[in-house]
């Protein structure tokens, strides 16, 4: 069974390149034993029922652009902030797409704010700059280990679909982002929250299959944490569970 991971579009020297970070690709692999298929991001997108016949779950990963903020209404990036807009242009409607048609579906960072702005959502683009909000980038001179080590504590829903696959009220995570959530989209439910009330974790109310959005990286040695794996278990039952029927 194949999990379609959209890939990042960037140029390297000369010539352009379609990437997905390895940790994604190794935590489909090893923690659901599913086959991970990158899915690139052309200038004329692939269509998404082509891609929606060739998979049977999707990642939306993280990454170091934003989405362009016209996405959402946004006011232009600052001068330095990295966009993508070819991923934009194959992420926002395939995941659209994948939605309606119930498709598993985890989101971890730059996909938990696409899933955001694809169901009608804004976004903060400078989270730190908001009034009573912390500060959740992670120090970029301090080692990988550092960078993803327990950053913070957030607290889960009561009920909610989080809860229920890790069986705690509370969680520690790692905090790598400089974007959040500003008007949450009217079909998702929060699942979890920081101390500064940051939505960490979404789900969709109603949702035809598993849909869940974390703002944090659980694939980052996801076998040595027991919420990621409880995590990615989940995920990966649903993909199972999905193509099966």
């Amino acid at each position: 069974m194949i999990v379609g991971i959209p890939c990042d579009h960037r140029v390297l020297g000369h010539h352009a390149f379609h990437m997905v970070g390895e940790k994604y690709i190794a935590a489909i692999r090893e923690a659901t034993g599913l086959l991970p298929l990158l899915i690139p991001v052309l200038d004329k997108a692939i269509p998404v029922s082509e891609i929606l016949e060739s998979v049977d779950g999707l990642l939306f990963t993280g990454s170091y652009s934003n989405v362009a903020p016209h996405r959402y209404g946004g006011a232009p990036p600052r001068d330095g902030v990295l966009q993508d807009e070819l991923r934009d242009g194959t992420t926002l409607p395939l995941m659209k797409a994948a939605i309606d048609a119930g498709v598993p579906i985890l989101c971890i960072c730059r996909g938990f704010q696409e899933l955001n702005i694809v169901l009608g959502g804004t976004l903060h683009q400078h989270l730190e700059e908001v009034p009573g909000r912390a500060d959740h980038r992670e120090d970029k001179n301090a080692t990988l280990e550092e960078q993803y080590g327990p950053a913070h504590e957030i607290t889960l829903t009561e009920g909610g679909m989080l809860s229920a696959i890790t069986r705690k009220k509370k969680i520690m995570v790692n905090s790598l982002h400089g974007q959040g959530i500003d008007r949450l989209a009217p079909p998702l439910a929060v699942e979890a929250k920081a101390a500064d009330e940051t939505i960490e974790a979404v789900s969709l109310i109603g949702a035809k299959n598993f849909l869940l959005g974390v703002q944090w990286h659980p694939e980052w040695r996801w076998a040595e944490n027991a919420d990621s794996r409880s995590i990615f278990a989940a995920f990966g039952d649903a993909v199972v569970f999905s193509a099966n029927r």
